[in-house]
Order: C-alpha cells, then sequence, then structure tokens
C-alpha cells in the first residue's frame, strides 16, 4: 500500500487571512484553537493588515484548523478571504506561540 498517506505525518501550513482580522481577538481565538488541536507554530498580524498563521501537525489536526477558518474562525472576525499553502518549516517548533 505505498500510494496511502500516513495521517500520524506532520505537515506544515502557512495560513494568510484578510479582512477584519486585526484587533478583534482574532489571535487570541486561534491560539486558543492552535491549543485545543495540539498544533505548534505561531499566529501574528501583518502590517498589510492581514493575519499569518504557521501551523504543524498531522493532516488532521491541520484539516481541522482549516475547516475553523472556512468556517468564519472567531465570531468577532469577518474573513474575507485566506489562502493555504504546504511549506517547509523554517524553525523547529514546541509550541503554539502569538508573536508580536
Amino acid at each position: 500500500m505505498q500510494n496511502m498517506i500516513n495521517l500520524d505525518d506532520n505537515s506544515n501550513i502557512l495560513i494568510r487571512v484578510s479582512g477584519r482580522v486585526q484587533n478583534v481577538g482574532f489571535r487570541f481565538f486561534t491560539y486558543q484553537k492552535a491549543h485545543k488541536l495540539k498544533l505548534v507554530g505561531y499566529v501574528r498580524n501583518l502590517i498589510d493588515g492581514e493575519v499569518e498563521i504557521v501551523a504543524c501537525g498531522t493532516k488532521i489536526q491541520l484539516e481541522a484548523l482549516i475547516r475553523w477558518i472556512s468556517l468564519g474562525g472567531p465570531s468577532s472576525a469577518d474573513i474575507k478571504d485566506f489562502s493555504v499553502k504546504y511549506i517547509s518549516p523554517s524553525e523547529k517548533y514546541t509550541d503554539f506561540s502569538v508573536r508580536y
């Protein structure tokens, strides 16, 4: 069964979220969701008004985070668009943090 994907293998994704996502608690709620999903990485505001999320975990964990964002994330936010891409991490993460 060489074509089967191991759902336990860790992957790394970069998510960029646009809309009303700054000054509405988006980073805090993302931090809480990531901890609940046992992800590592970070969330931070970008100068252009978007939010960047780097998350590392299993396919199931990452799909749960993407699903949460696709459903609108926290109720205080108004997500207009988001993009997801798989990346190679530039550092080793041991927890999930809010970066400033």
